[in-house]
This record gives C-alpha cells, sequence and structure tokens, in this order.
C-alpha cells in the first residue's frame, strides 16, 4: 500500500456526535481530544510522516462563550499531555496559525511544546489553532509587502517558493491526502494554498469515531486514485 507523505485532517463532529448521545458538545470536544492521541499512534503505525489536524479555526471564536471557554481548557490540558505523546513518538509538534489571540498561559504552552519537541523527527505533527487559510495568506503577504518596502526582496524575485516561505507551513511539504470526517465536503478555510494538488476524502464518520480502521480506508481510497501531476512541493525537512 502507498502511504500519503503527508495527511491532513479537519476534525469535524465532535458536537453533532455528543448531541446523538444526549451529552453535551464539550463532551464530545474531550473525546475528540483522546481520539486525537491515538490517531497520531496509528499515523506512526501506517507509516505516514507528516500530519496537519484542524483543531480551531478564527470562525470558531464565535460559538458560545461558554464552548470556546470550554476549548481553552481542554487546549491547556490537551497541550501538556502532548509533550508525552511528543516523546513516545518521536514526533516533532508546530502549531499552525496566530497563536498572539490566546492567553498567555497557553502561548507559552505552544511554545515549551514546540521548543521540547523540535528535535524529533519520526513524525511531524501540525496543529491548527487560531488558524485561517485567508488569514495566514494575509499574514504572509504583509510580511511579505514589508520586506519589499525594506528593499530585502525585490517584486520580480517572488515566486510560488517566496510566498510559501512567508506562510505557516514554511519547510513542511504539501498534503497528499485530506480527510474531513462527519459528512460535510467543505475546506472550511483550511489550507487553501496548501491543497491546490490534494486528494479529497469525506467519511460520514464522526472525528470521535474515526479510528485505524478508517485512516486505512482513506489511505486506500487515495492508492485508488491517478496522482499524475506537477508542481508539488518537495520535503525540506528529511
Amino acid at each position: 500500500m502507498n502511504v500519503p507523505n503527508h495527511i491532513a485532517i479537519i476534525l469535524d463532529g465532535n458536537g453533532r456526535w455528543a448531541k446523538a448521545k444526549g451529552m453535551p458538545r464539550s463532551y464530545g470536544h474531550v473525546k475528540g481530544c483522546a481520539n486525537l492521541e491515538k490517531i497520531c499512534d496509528h499515523i506512526k503505525d501506517v507509516g505516514v510522516k507528516y500530519l496537519t489536524v484542524y483543531a480551531f479555526s478564527t470562525e470558531n471564536w464565535k460559538r458560545s462563550k461558554e464552548e470556546v471557554e470550554g476549548l481553552m481548557k481542554l487546549f491547556r490540558s490537551y497541550l501538556k499531555k502532548c509533550m508525552k505523546s511528543a516523546k513516545k513518538n518521536n514526533m516533532r509538534v508546530k502549531i499552525i496559525g496566530d497563536i498572539t489571540a490566546f492567553d498567555e498561559d497557553i502561548q507559552q504552552s505552544i511554545i515549551e511544546l514546540e521548543e521540547y519537541s523540535k528535535d524529533f523527527d519520526s513524525i511531524y505533527f501540525q496543529i491548527a489553532l487560531n488558524y485561517g487559510s485567508r488569514d495566514e495568506i494575509k499574514r504572509a503577504v504583509r510580511k511579505l509587502a514589508k520586506d519589499v518596502e525594506n528593499g530585502e526582496l525585490k517584486p520580480e524575485e517572488i515566486e510560488e517558493s517566496t510566498i510559501e516561505s512567508y506562510l505557516d507551513t514554511a519547510g513542511i511539504p504539501d498534503p497528499d491526502l485530506l480527510i474531513r470526517t462527519s459528512g460535510e465536503q467543505r475546506l472550511s478555510n483550511y489550507l487553501l494554498w496548501q491543497l491546490a494538488y490534494t486528494e479529497f476524502y469525506f467519511t460520514d464518520v464522526a472525528w470521535p469515531d474515526f479510528g485505524k480502521k478508517e485512516l486505512i480506508e482513506a489511505i486506500e481510497k487515495y492508492n485508488g486514485r491517478d496522482r499524475r501531476y506537477g508542481g508539488v512541493k518537495e520535503d525540506t525537512n528529511v
């Protein structure tokens, strides 16, 4: 089986999954977070090198105050647990998105996790927090424009690779496969630049129920597709 080098996942359906069980949305988020730890193990088992997950979007701030506060509490707990998972799986963790919107203690936990795991190299795990692709591109363009203004870059020197170097995912190869759980079939402002040549796989299974069996099914579907194209960003980390 040809295993994708990089899988991106939109972790969808936690709230609906909980509601179907007569439980609050927060219960679904807790179970979804626990499942993320398991998926990191499964990803290593099947031989995937890169995993990028959409955990909290720039739009998610619009959810109820109670739900957002619950998610922040969950992030605080998960970021600390993730150190153990990083060590167990020899996994480097990187947060993509604008972390400045989070409370200082969450920002500090992110910095500590990235520093702790920076030399691990069996798996490269990216977590999108306060991430929106349009916001990412906006921030990248502002930095690029500033460098042009300062004379550090000439407009005629700007190539695709130049733009990529300003994105949150700089140095990370583009995803080969995108998985979205829970039946929705849209990108929801996720990795719009990076998914240009990516294969998409949608499943009705909600994220808390998405396990190794479902992961392998997605990879098998990926294997059945014709991947003839050019221009995919190369892996610069290995």
